[in-house]
C-alpha cells in the first residue's frame, strides 16, 4: 500500500513594498485586503500540514499557488514550508498561476523551491515535464504556470510539454500514473478567464496514451471528473485549498486528500480520503471512496 497526500493552494503572503505594486500585483493586492485575507490563514494552513503528516504519507503532491503576489519573500516563506513538510525526495511540487504571478517572477519557482521541482532523470531544475519513480507510482509533473494580464488567470501546457506528457506516459506504463498539473483538465464556461487554455489538447494526450489519476487544484474545491482514455476512464480530482479557514462561495473549507493505491493482481486500487479543518479547528475526515 502506498499513501500519496496532495494539497494545493496555500496562497502564502507576505505584504508587499509599495515598488512592488506595480502592474497586476497592485490589482491583486486590492482583493487580498478586500476579503482573501480573511479566508488564506497561516493557522489554517499550519492545522492542515500537522495532520497530513500525522497521517505519514510515503510521498506529498503539491500542484501549486505556494505563493500570493510572486514576491520574493513570499517564496522563501514558501520554501520554509517546504522544508517543513519534507526533504525534496518525498515531495514534489508544480506551480500555479499565482507562482509566476509577472513576467519577471517566472523563473522564481525554480530558483526557490528547484529540488522539490526536479525529475529522477534531470540535471536541472524546473524543467516540464518531469518524472518521479516512488514505489508502485510515476509522478508525472507538468507546469500551466504562465503570467497573465488583469483579471485573468489562465494556464497553458504548450506542445512542448504536451509531446513529452505523451513520451512520460508511454515510457512509465507499468507503474500507477498520477499525472500533475495546476489547472483543472475541463472548466464551465463562468470559469473561461480562468481555465486551462489547451485543456483540450491535455484531454486527448490522455485519451491517447492513458493515466491512472489527474491532481490538480486551482478552483479550491473539491471535485472528481472522469477523463476519457484508451481503456478506462481516468478520474481527476481536484481539492480545496490548504490554507482556508472557512467555504467561500464555490470553494470548500481549508482540507488536502490521501489516496491509497496498490497493485490487484493486473489491476490497480486506489482509494480517495478527503480531510478538512473544521468549524472546531479539527481535521475530520469528510470523505472515502474507490476512484479505481
Amino acid at each position: 500500500m502506498f499513501v500519496l497526500a496532495h494539497l494545493s493552494d496555500l496562497h502564502m503572503a507576505e505584504r508587499p513594498r509599495l515598488a512592488e505594486l506595480a502592474s497586476k500585483r497592485g490589482l491583486g493586492f486590492i482583493n487580498w485586503q478586500r476579503g482573501r485575507k480573511y479566508i488564506h490563514r497561516r493557522e489554517t494552513l499550519d492545522a492542515i500540514t500537522r495532520d497530513a503528516l500525522a497521517q505519514r504519507p510515503d510521498h506529498i503532491a503539491v500542484t501549486g499557488d505556494l505563493v500570493n503576489l510572486s514576491l520574493p519573500v513570499e517564496y522563501s516563506t514558501a520554501r520554509a514550508w517546504l522544508d517543513r513538510l519534507g526533504p525534496p525526495r518525498d515531495v514534489t511540487v508544480i506551480p500555479g498561476n499565482h507562482d509566476a504571478y509577472v513576467p519577471a517572477a517566472r523563473a522564481a519557482p525554480a530558483k526557490y523551491w528547484g529540488e522539490y521541482m526536479r525529475g529522477d532523470d534531470a540535471a536541472e531544475s524546473g524543467t516540464f515535464p518531469f518524472v518521479r519513480r516512488r514505489g508502485p507510482l510515476a509522478l508525472i509533473a507538468l507546469s500551466s504556470a504562465v503570467p497573465t494580464g488583469p483579471f485573468m488567470a489562465t494556464g497553458q501546457l504548450g506542445d512542448h510539454q504536451l509531446a513529452g506528457l505523451a513520451q512520460a506516459l508511454q515510457r512509465t506504463s507499468d507503474l500507477f500514473r498520477v499525472v500533475l498539473v495546476h489547472h483543472p483538465p475541463t472548466s464551465p464556461p463562468n470559469r473561461y478567464l480562468r481555465r486551462l487554455i489547451d485543456g483540450a489538447e491535455f484531454r486527448q494526450v490522455l485519451a491517447a496514451y492513458g493515466a491512472d489519476l489527474v491532481l490538480h487544484g486551482h478552483d479550491h474545491c473539491r471535485a472528481i471528473v472522469r477523463l476519457e482514455g484508451p481503456d478506462k476512464m481516468i478520474p481527476a480530482v481536484g481539492v480545496a485549498s490548504a490554507s482556508a479557514r472557512v467555504a467561500h462561495r464555490h470553494e470548500n473549507a481549508g482540507g488536502y486528500d490521501l489516496f491509497r493505491i496498490e497493485r490487484d493482481g493486473n489491476a490497480w486500487r486506489c482509494e480517495l480520503i478527503g480531510r478538512e479543518r473544521g468549524a472546531d479547528g479539527a481535521v475530520h475526515e469528510v470523505e472515502r471512496q474507490a476512484l479505481v
